[in-house]
């Protein structure tokens, strides 16, 4: 899973990206027109998978990851035009955003519409974002029109589905509304998958209030479908990145807060992005692997290797609580908790695969 930090100027994205990934990177920092992205590689904290390697002791214990991605360079007024370059090849390589949103005072840190507004600030990006997908469609539909103009189209069911799609999507961003809040198919995302439509991608919007409090049912008005609003207190959560094990639950407690940033965010994400984990174990590794919620046992199969999903045969399945709670594989046969599926089985939460494959 990679996602992409963004915001407007000063608005606190270093501190969150040093938050997210427990980096140190200077806050402050101007760039002189020049693009600046960072990325960092996250593991995903699982209290289940230090559970599983507690009770099998592996060689190795993988985590899932997120890459959070900090990335520069949106100010108003870039989506006119339509979003090309360096900055729009970032932006198309994530899977969702995150809009760090600033809902702080701070009167040696200028604010570049010269007030601190955070609704006014989620407006813009996101009106950046709807206007540059709008070009982009409408630059594509020019181009179905000339080539249904110049002749029969190559393949003619392909075509009008595209266009069909595309005129839906201009009718929608028409009415200055984001494309992730246009119910969509996966048919319809599949046509336009190498558009990199901003608008169209899930958005969580962190509303970074630094030392301060911030109420997120102010903006509830604004809040559309694949969009999820949080407020972190981004400076004290900076802060509690750089701290571990007793010293950073002495500090959250004494802050009054119940889940440090960086996991709400994961947690947030995880949820946003329709996701889910499942488990292999055994004595030389313990792995978490991310799937799509509803993601078949084939499709899990073939995170793990592509030659697994090829050659598919079932799946061993054991429920994470059930393999807690009897502390053994031995146990859970013997009490028949473990279950062969086939091919459609949809993967819940947790579930604990060993894959058996003609390979």
């Amino acid at each position: 899973m990679r996602l992409g930090i963004i915001g407007l100027p000063n608005s606190g994205k270093t501190t969150l990206f040093n938050a997210l990934t427990r980096s140190n990177r200077p806050t402050g920092a101007v760039s002189g027109g020049k693009l600046e992205v960072y990325t960092a590689v996250v593991a995903v904290p699982d209290p289940r998978i230090d559970q599983l390697s507690a009770l099998y002791k592996p060689k190795k214990t993988i985590y899932a990851t997120i890459t959070y991605t900090d990335i520069g360079g949106l100010e108003r007024g870039i989506g006119k035009e339509g979003i090309s370059g360096e900055l729009r090849n970032q932006l198309q390589q994530v899977e969702g955003f995150i809009h760090v949103v600033r809902a702080f005072e701070d009167e040696s840190v200028p604010h570049p519409e010269g007030s601190v507004d955070p609704l006014r600030d989620l407006v813009t990006v996101d009106t950046e974002f709807l206007l540059s997908d709008l070009v982009t469609v409408e630059r594509r539909l020019e181009r179905l029109t000339e080539e249904r103009r110049k002749g029969k189209p190559a393949n003619p069911i392909t075509f009008e589905a595209e266009l069909e799609t595309l005129s839906r999507f201009k009718a929608h961003l028409d009415e200055l509304k984001p494309l992730r809040a246009l119910e969509t198919t996966a048919e319809e995302r599949r046509l336009v998958r190498g558009y990199g439509l901003l608008s169209l991608k899930p958005m969580l919007v962190i509303f970074n209030s630094g030392d301060q409090l911030y109420d997120v049912a102010r903006a509830e008005a604004h809040r559309t479908p694949n969009m999820r609003l949080i407020a972190l207190q981004g400076k004290i959560e900076a802060e509690i990145a750089q701290l571990e094990g007793e010293d950073q639950r002495l500090f959250l407690q004494e802050y009054g807060i119940q889940e440090a940033g960086a996991q709400r965010a994961i947690r947030e994400s995880y949820e946003l992005l329709h996701i889910q984990s499942f488990f292999t174990v055994g004595p030389d590794e313990v792995r978490a692997w991310t799937i799509p919620i509803g993601a078949t046992a084939q499709e899990a199969a073939g995170v793990i290797h592509s030659d697994l999903a090829r050659g598919f045969i079932r799946a061993e399945v054991t429920a994470y609580a059930d393999l807690l709670a009897l502390g053994s594989e031995a146990e859970v046969k013997k009490q028949g908790k473990m279950r062969l599926e086939g091919k459609d089985y949809r993967v819940k939460d947790g579930d604990i695969l060993h894959v058996r494959a003609n390979v």
